[in-house]
Parts: structure tokens; sequence; C-alpha cells
């Protein structure tokens, strides 16, 4: 891996895995329209001789194609994450998360570029019946648009590697925390808490039981599975992990440890029902044995993560109005 391209590069996550691959000494192009990521996250990144970030959006293909010229691998992190609000605008699930997939494996195609490490989610197994859901697990009905388009993104992936000999590492995240989160439970509470500190609204009944990971983990597992993984020299091509703790919680704990973090304890409202908007999984716990067989393992609890994420909250308040 000499020389790496960054789907949102900017992001959350894009622009944190771009400063782990510069600091290993991997080149890197990140590429972003800007539409949620921040320049600012990309501030130590632009001192770094070997690192180029290009403005431009996966839905323009011709520009898309340029931008990867010279690169060795792909890392596809780019997407509209917006599960909650996905039924307000259909078609952007289907252009950002689907078409762009499509573009980024034509681009990949015209460039003889042949890795790729995709970033999927566990909302592909929907309300799975088998819990922890492993990889291996019977797709259920689809519940939210952004995991169906997801799930059509890594369908789209397998065909390339298959039809073109390319090869895939599909990563199946649960809710990823850590610095630079900019969208999500804690993001929100935080919010509310910042403009009213004496209650706190909760979609749903608080008993919806999540799995959350630290971005550090995140990645460390990624790099591993990436920098030594022989899915090229032996079949399948395509090489799925979901990556996640091997532990829940309730939203409810989450909202004990940000609150205690903050030193505030607020009315709960809760909105009632298992679920806080259509698509929302009351239960997500992913099994993670195949990542841990590699020698991964997390450094931090999912209490961990999320006060970690608090406190980088409290300390970069700017991004609640870059957010806005």
């Amino acid at each position: 891996m000499k020389r790496a391209f960054v789907t949102g590069g900017a992001g959350f996550i894009g622009s944190s895995l771009v400063d782990r691959l510069l600091a290993d000494g991997c080149a890197v192009v990140a590429w972003d329209n800007f539409s949620t990521g921040q320049e600012r996250f990309l501030e130590a990144a632009q001192t770094h001789p070997a690192f180029t970030l290009v403005r431009g959006d996966n839905l323009d293909a011709p520009a898309l194609t340029r931008a990867m010229a010279g690169c060795d691998i792909v890392f596809h992190f780019a997407a509209n994450a917006d599960v909650r609000f996905g039924l307000a605008h259909p078609e952007r699930d289907l252009q950002q998360n689907t078409i762009a997939t499509f573009n980024v494996l034509e681009a990949m195609r015209a460039n003889g570029i042949r890795r790729i490490a995709f970033s999927s989610t566990g909302s592909v197994y929907g309300e799975a019946k088998v819990i922890p859901t492993p990889e291996s697990a019977p797709f259920p009905v689809q519940t939210s648009l952004y995991g169906a388009s997801k799930l059509a993104g890594e369908g789209m992936i397998s065909a390339y590697c298959e039809g073109f000999g390319c090869e895939a590492y599909i990563f199946r995240f649960v809710s990823i925390l850590g610095a630079r989160y900019t969208h999500g439970h804690i993001f929100d509470f935080y919010k509310q808490l910042r403009e009213h500190p004496g209650y706190l609204a909760v979609l749903g009944d608080g008993m919806q039981r999540k799995s959350y990971l630290h971005i550090s983990d995140c990645l460390d597992a990624v790099l591993r599975v990436v920098c030594t993984s022989p899915a090229a020299k032996t079949p399948p091509r395509v090489q799925i992990y979901n990556l996640g703790t091997a532990e829940y919680c309730q939203v409810r704990d989450s909202i004990a440890w940000i609150c205690g973090r903050l030193g505030l304890k607020p009315e709960l409202r809760f909105g009632g029902g298992q679920r806080g908007w259509v698509g929302d999984n009351p239960f997500i716990f992913l099994d993670t044995a195949k990542i841990r067989a590699t020698g991964w393992q997390p450094k931090l609890s999912i209490q961990q993560g999320v006060v970690r994420t608090v406190e980088w909250l409290m300390e970069n308040q700017w991004v609640l109005d870059a957010r806005a």
C-alpha cells in the first residue's frame, strides 16, 4: 500500500483514517464534497508532504476517476449516514451510497486499481434473528433505506471482484464513537443538554440495546485486515468482517454515562415504544469472532468510548455550530 485514496476523507472516520495512513508512511489522497466533512479535521494532514486534498463528489464520475489516478487502494468511507431521516429523502441513500459506490468501482476499473476497503454497516442485518449476529447470518427484510443502500453497495463490490478480479474488504460497523464524532445519539444528547440541561428528550423507551466501538479500535481492526489479509491469494476475493465490541448497553446506560460526565441530572422524557424511528433496530449486537481471530481486540469499553466522546465534544463545541 503506497498511495491510498480515501472517499469521505474529511469526515469523522475518513479523516481519522487519513491521519493513521500518513503516520504509517502511506501517501494519501483525500476526496470529499464537504457536505458533512470538516476541513478542520484535516489541519494536521495538510502539513504533511504526502497528503493531497481534492474537493469533489462521488456522483461526478469523471472528476472522481481523474482524482484516483496513481493510487493503489481505495478506502470507500463516504456515505449518507442519516438513518433516522432516510424516509424524508429516499433518493439520498440511493445516490450517495449505492450509485456513489458504483462510480467508485468504475473509477477503480478505469485506473487499474484492484483493492477496496468498504465501510458497510451492521444495519444490513435488519432486525436479526441470530444474536450476536455473525457475518454468515441470513439477511432478513431490510428495515432502513440506509441499510438497504449499503447492502446494494456490498453486492456490487462482490460482483466487481468476481468479474474483474478485484480484492475487497467489507467492514460491517456498529456505531463508531470518539474524536471528530459529528452525528449520532451522543451528539444529539449533548446538544440538547447544552441548550436545556434540565431535561432530555429521548426517542423510544430508552431500553434499546446497542453496541458501539471507539474510532481508534475501529481503525486498528481495519488496518490489521487490509495490511495482512491473504484475500488476494486465496478465494474468496471478498473478505467480510463485523466490527464491534463483545458487549452492548441500553440507551439508558449511555444517558447515565453522558450525564454523569457532565454532572447533570436531567428529567428524562421518553417518546415511548421500542423504536425511536422507522428502521431503528431495538437490539444490535454483532458476533466479532472473525476479526478477533486475527489477533485484534478492542482496547476501550463502550462506557470509555462514550465518555471520551463527550469529553471531545466539550473541548470542540465549534462542531455543534458547524453541523447545525
